[in-house]
Order: C-alpha cells, then sequence, then structure tokens
C-alpha cells in the first residue's frame, strides 16, 4: 500500500492550469484546424509547445508538483467522456479520433452536439455526457498517458490530473435514473487508469471531486467512501489526492479521510474551514493540500492570514502543501501583459503567473518560517492598506442614493395590466419573430476597432463605419422578415466588458483572456469600486438603429448580476450591495432608452443561475438579493415599454421561482440542446408571462431545416400558448458566420409561418 512517507511529499503546486494559451495561440489554431486552414498535426504542434513552455515555466517557477492531463482542446468533462468510452453513440461513425471529439463538442450538418451548461458557480461551460443503456464504458487513455510522458521527459514532477467517478456521473445527464447507478462499471476502470499511471511514471494522481462541495445525500456520502476504499485498495497505484474546490466539502470529508488514500485538497478561499483537520481526526496521517492562494479572483493574496492558516494546518495533518484553491483556469496568464492599468489598483492585483508566485513564496514561508519572506510581507500589507484606504472603494453619492431607494423602485403594474397596454403598442402577430441581441462580428468590424485603438481612424470614422454595420443588420432583418429587430452589436468588444468600460468603479485588461468554452474567450473587467454610470452607453447607436426601420428595434442591456458573473469582483463587500449598484447605472441608460423612443428593452441576466450558491441553506439570500437588483434595473420605464430578459446554458430548475420573480414581460431562454425541458420546469412554477425558448443552437455550425424548428415550435405549442410564445435561437450570433446566420434566420422565420 502507499503511503506518503513512501513518496517524495510535494509543497507547492496549482491544481490546474489554462490552455488556450497567453495570446489566445490554440483558439486560433483550433479555429484554424476547423476552417480547412491548417491540418491536425499544426494544431498538435501548437498545443504542444504551449503545454511545455507552461510545464518549464512552472518547473522554473519553483513548483515541485505540476499538474498534467488538465490540457484540452474543448472541455475537460468530455475528455473524461472520451477517456472513460462514453462519447454519444451519435459520433461513432466518424472515423478521424479529432473529428469524432469536436462532433460531440460542437456538432456538424448532421449531428447534434452535446447539451453545454455552467461549472458549478463559474462563468467556465462544460459538456454534458449523456449516460444511456446503450453506453458502455471502456479505458481510452492514450492523451493522458502521452501528456505524462511528454512532462516526465522535460524533468518535470508531473501529476496526472483526472476527474473523479462521482463528479463525472452527477454531472452527466443519464436516462432512465441517475447516472450513478452506473458507478460500479466506472470503478475496475479507474483502478486500471491508475495502474498504467504508476507504471507510466507517476507518483501522485489527482482526482478532482468538486461535487463534493454540493449537498450530497447520506446515501451518496456512502458512495465516496466506498469509491476512495476501492481506489486505494488498488494494488498498483501513485498516491491519491482527492481535490475538492469552490466550497466546503463538509460531510465528504470525513467519508474521504477514513480511506486509504493520501491526500485531499481543501479551497481555504471558498469556505473550507481551517479547522477542519481538527476535526476529522483521520486527516493526521495525510497530506493537505491547501487552496490559500485564490483561483478564481485576481485579488492580491493576503500573505499574513494565509502564513496564519498554514500554521493552523500543521497540527491536522501529516503535510501540508501549498496551493492554488481551484484551477488557474478562470483567472488570465499574466499581470505582466497589463501595461495600461492604473498602478495603484495593479498593485492590488495578482493573475495566474502572480498566483503561482505566491504559492512558492507560502510554501517557502512553510518550511523556512514567515521571517523568510519578510520583504514579501511587507509589500503586501502596504498594497492591502492602499486598496483599505482608495476614495474610489467609497462614494457617498452612490451609497446615499441607494439608501434612498423606497419599495416602489423594484414595482411595476401587473403582468396582464402591462400586457395590454404593450399589445397596443408594438401589434405584434403570433409568435413574433427575434434574435437575442448580437449579429457576427465581422473582420470589417474587428480591423475598426483595432484602428480606434491604434490611433489610425478617428471616432467619427469609427462611428460611421459602426452606423454602417447596423445598417446592414437592420436591412437584413427587414429582409427576412422579423418582427423585432435589434442593432446588432457591432460597436461592442462583450457584452460585460462594453458597460464595464463605461462605468465609473471598472477597468478593463489588455490581455486578461479566460476560456469561456471551446475557443470562446472573454476579458472579465475587474471591479474595484463603487460603481456609477458616466453619460449614456447605447442611447446613440440603438435610437440610429430604430430611426432606421417602422419594426421596433430591441434596447440592448446586460443585467447587474451578469456584469458581476463575469467580472472579476470585490471582495471586500457583500456581492449584494455591488449588485444594486450596477443596477442603477443600468436603470439610468433602460430611462434614457425609453426617452429615446425605444419601446422594447431587454436587459439579459444568462448568469442567474450561474452565481447560485452551491449548498441549498446559501441560496435564498442570493436570490433574494439577484431579483432585486434586475427589478431596480427595470423598474423606472413606463408599463408600455416591454422589458426582455434572456438566460441560456445553465440548469434552470433551480431557479424558476427567481425567473418568475424577475417580473421580465418576455423571457427568451436556451432550449435547444435540452430540448425544450426548461418549459415544463416553468409551467410547474405557474409561470404566465412571455417566453422564447431557443428553437436552435447557435453553439453549433449547424444549419437547422424549417422542419426542425417548426417540431421545436409545436413542441413549445404544448407547454405555452400561442399568445405568450416568442420565436428565436438559443443566444446571440456574434460567433456566427453570416451565411449561417442569414440561413438560419430564413429557416426560423418560415417555421413560424407556418406554425401560425
Amino acid at each position: 500500500m502507499v503511503t506518503v512517507a513512501q513518496q517524495n511529499p510535494f509543497t507547492a503546486t496549482v491544481l490546474g492550469l489554462p490552455r488556450v494559451g497567453p495570446r489566445r495561440e490554440l483558439k486560433r489554431a483550433t479555429e484554424a484546424y476547423w476552417a480547412g486552414e491548417i491540418d491536425a498535426g499544426r494544431l498538435h504542434a501548437v498545443a504542444r509547445d504551449l503545454r511545455r513552455t507552461q510545464l518549464t515555466d512552472l518547473r522554473a517557477a519553483g513548483l515541485d508538483s505540476i499538474p498534467v492531463g488538465t490540457f484540452s482542446y474543448y472541455d475537460q468533462m468530455l475528455d473524461t467522456a472520451e477517456l472513460l468510452g462514453a462519447l454519444p453513440p451519435r459520433v461513432a461513425g466518424i472515423a478521424d479520433p479529432l473529428d469524432r471529439y469536436f462532433a460531440a463538442a460542437r456538432g456538424t450538418e448532421t449531428v447534434e452536439p452535446l447539451e453545454m451548461t455552467k461549472w458549478f458557480d463559474t462563468n467556465y461551460h462544460y459538456l454534458v455526457p449523456e449516460i444511456g443503456p446503450e453506453t458502455a464504458f471502456s479505458l481510452h487513455p492514450d492523451k493522458l498517458l502521452a501528456q505524462l510522458r511528454e512532462a516526465l521527459e522535460l524533468g518535470v514532477p508531473a501529476r496526472p490530473v483526472v476527474i473523479g467517478p462521482i463528479t463525472f456521473l452527477k454531472l452527466a445527464k443519464a436516462s432512465g435514473g441517475s447516472a450513478l447507478a452506473r458507478l460500479i462499471e466506472l470503478l475496475p476502470l479507474y483502478r486500471e487508469l491508475l495502474r498504467r499511471l504508476a507504471v507510466a511514471g507517476a507518483q501522485w494522481v489527482q482526482i478532482d471531486e468538486p461535487v463534493l462541495v454540493t449537498d450530497l445525500t447520506a446515501e451518496e456520502i456512502g458512495l465516496v467512501q466506498v469509491t476512495y476504499a476501492e481506489l486505494a485498495d488498488a494494488p498498483e497505484r501513485p498516491a491519491i489526492l482527492v481535490a475538492t474546490y469552490f466550497g466546503q466539502p463538509d460531510a465528504a470529508l470525513p467519508a474521504l479521510a477514513s480511506t486509504g488514500i493520501e491526500g485531499v485538497a481543501l479551497d481555504f478561499t471558498s469556505g473550507a474551514d481551517v479547522a477542519a483537520g481538527a476535526d476529522v481526526p483521520a486527516l493526521t496521517g495525510k497530506l493537505i493540500v491547501a487552496g490559500v492562494v485564490d483561483g478564481r479572483n485576481v485579488w492580491r493574496t493576503d500573505l499574513d492570514r494565509a502564513v496564519a492558516t498554514l500554521d493552523t494546518l500543521r497540527g491536522s495533518a501529516a503535510q501540508v502543501a501549498v496551493s492554488s484553491s481551484c484551477s488557474l483556469l478562470h483567472v488570465p496568464y499574466t499581470l505582466a501583459a497589463e501595461t495600461a492599468l492604473d498602478e495603484r489598483l495593479r498593485s492590488w492585483l495578482a493573475f495566474g503567473a502572480e498566483k503561482v508566485t505566491e504559492v512558492r513564496l507560502l510554501a517557502t514561508a512553510l518550511s523556512d518560517g514567515a521571517q523568510a519572506i519578510d520583504a514579501e510581507l511587507a509589500e503586501v500589507r502596504a498594497a492591502l492598506a492602499s486598496r483599505r484606504s482608495d476614495p474610489r472603494l467609497n462614494d457617498p453619492r452612490v451609497r446615499a442614493r441607494l439608501a434612498a431607494l423606497g419599495p416602489d423602485a423594484v414595482r411595476r403594474a401587473p403582468a396582464e395590466q402591462r400586457r395590454e397596454l404593450q399589445r397596443d403598442r408594438l401589434r405584434l402577430p403570433a409568435l413574433p419573430t427575434t434574435t437575442i441581441g448580437s449579429y457576427p462580428q465581422t473582420s470589417a468590424i474587428r480591423l475598426a476597432r483595432a484602428a480606434l485603438r491604434k490611433g489610425a481612424i478617428d471616432q467619427a470614422e469609427y462611428v460611421r463605419r459602426m452606423r454602417a454595420e447596423i445598417a446592414e443588420v437592420i436591412a437584413l432583418q427587414e429582409r427576412l422578415g422579423l418582427d423585432v429587430l435589434v442593432h446588432g452589436e457591432p460597436e461592442r468588444n462583450d457584452m460585460v466588458q462594453y458597460f464595464a468600460e463605461q462605468l465609473d468603479g471598472f477597468a478593463a485588461t489588455e490581455q486578461g483572456w479566460v476560456q469561456s468554452y471551446g475557443t470562446r474567450c472573454v476579458r472579465p473587467p475587474i471591479l474595484f469600486g463603487d460603481v456609477a454610470r458616466r453619460e449614456p452607453m447605447t442611447v446613440e447607436w440603438i435610437a440610429y438603429a430604430q430611426s432606421l426601420t417602422d419594426k421596433p428595434v430591441k434596447g440592448m442591456l446586460t443585467g447587474p448580476v451578469t456584469i458581476l458573473a463575469w467580472s472579476f469582483v470585490r471582495d471586500d463587500q457583500p456581492l449584494g450591495d455591488s449588485a444594486r449598484q450596477v443596477a442603477l447605472a443600468i436603470r439610468d441608460e433602460s430611462v434614457d432608452l425609453e426617452s429615446a423612443g425605444i419601446r422594447i428593452i431587454q436587459v439579459d441576466e444568462p448568469a442567474l443561475r450561474e452565481l447560485l450558491p452551491l449548498r441549498a441553506a446559501d441560496q435564498p439570500g442570493y436570490l433574494e438579493w439577484s431579483v432585486q437588483s434586475f427589478r431596480i434595473a427595470t423598474s423606472g420605464v413606463s408599463d408600455a415599454t416591454q422589458i426582455h430578459t434572456h438566460l441560456c446554458y445553465s440548469e434552470f430548475g433551480e431557479v424558476i421561482d427567481a425567473i418568475a420573480g424577475l417580473d421580465a414581460d418576455v423571457t427568451s431562454i436556451e432550449a435547444a440542446r435540452s430540448r425544450m425541458e426548461v418549459l415544463d420546469d416553468l409551467n410547474a412554477a405557474g409561470f404566465d408571462l412571455g417566453v422564447g425558448p431557443g428553437v436552435y443552437d447557435i453553439h453549433s455550425a449547424r444549419v437547422p431545416s424549417v422542419d426542425e424548428i417548426t417540431t421545436s415550435l409545436r413542441a413549445a405549442l404544448k407547454a405555452v400558448p400561442a399568445e405568450r410564445l416568442w420565436v428565436n435561437p438559443d443566444c446571440g450570433l456574434k460567433t456566427r458566420g453570416r451565411a449561417e446566420v442569414e440561413a438560419s434566420l430564413r429557416n426560423m422565420v418560415a417555421a413560424a409561418a407556418a406554425v401560425r
């Protein structure tokens, strides 16, 4: 049996790594492969170079255990499905393994992709494995073994990482019951994987089980114990580190500790109790990998507090190692690329590379005493003091305005009364057609934005080019026969960053790219201070679009919850306080849009479910302030102005009551990949407002046929009466090509006409 003492115990690590490249090199190579511009060999070469550079940099930075196997061409849950032979049968006929993998991720003209949803309470999306009676699990470890071999050849102290069987099955979509019923079939495969990794030279393996920080039943806790007792009993294996993150494992921790595994990783930035070790005596013989450096946010670590936590843990474990709280997938690569940030703000921050340095410093303090990092401790203390005293963190005007809000600030007339007013004003047909907001961001748009940034064109020329793009999008929608139009958002780099750049209290990055899913990357802004709107942000663009048509054009705004969810947020005040500040800014914008003659305003909240706390006990408070902030943002307009919202790519069942509580006149919602399942949840909650279930999936390259969309609409009509049903795609069209968009929307309009 393996023991910690028989291993070379490590002291400094991170739980996972980003993979798109510091300049999004993998994104560009992957998209070039999809477009047929490069072959698979070139794609693999780009990926190999990124991995090797990253591994050697981490070794040079002083980490003595480095994760491998967290690299992915698309998603690690999809990689696990491939590892376990659980790709959907519909891709089995695709001979090339790489193309088969991408078909499961994004579909083809004839193959539907896997459903996609949010990874716990982060803005990362994972692909949901499908487990059916026909799923015959089998082990396919070649990719993981190749990455392990690659790292060992570089002299890297490699620790293979795999998603654990409990998390994989709990997050999978099973037909005919719980996927956990199939656990017994996976355990022999994991035992064999452990054997193969040991033979290949792995001394440690990290098995990720983040689902253990969610609410589990007593039966599920029992399965955790059975699973890791069996894996620990494997006769030939590396030492096992079970990694939990995004919260505290509670009852799962003693279940894990009672087994023969060698280590547990705990997240001390998201709720793990520093006294957990003392409460679980069985941990005293194990390695605790202490996640004291926040892997999800960009604030510098309070090194004094982290040192105190590590000192407390010493008495609870055989050894203690320092780590990030979770994978560094969720933060940008390095602060070094951010040359334009305000220097004071910059001193408060740590991105991926800086967090690795913090891990190494704390490991030094753990082994040699805090005096060994005296200079660094003093520097951090000065930065934290600078942050606490900065006047931008406390704007008396913003706080006074919030304090003065009364109950009427979140009230509109009853829905039926609003519906009559809006029906008379808008005169829309049954099953009105629309899109969610964005249209394809063409090369001309991106070039214009880059030219403005470099000073090659002035603001007037940029406005002229963007107006030309808007006119083209309006003309296209008129030709296609859509009923409610959008301006296409050519002027927006991102639905959150665009607003953050125009609000006090936010800062934008230049190269702070973070993967959202597949090749989709975002640059989350940094919310560091109190929030206020300086001037109107969208009115000029939307009013211009409305001047080109008699049909209603939606004003497009991003909601306060989503702006927070897709930003790096303040950690010095409750999130609800920040949400209400953002809501006031969006309220001001919606009032100005209405004054400019805009009759429909859409306030998108795709992240409503995303921020839901993982534990049920913590959810009511979140839902209260998230609904309140939306209603602050949308209750400043008249009852005749129609409020829309949009939600996508989450499991909505847990927040159905909150969706109803938003009181939006129309809610468009992702439904294509989930085959309209969300409508049953809405009906069960008594939802009686307008709803636009997405009738086709925009994250897939395929063009849906008229018949396919007609079938979806008829299915929707079984759950939603025609007078409340809208027709729209699942999400915005920013990432799609123009020809594909035009063909898809033409079919959507034709399907709506046929069903009418």
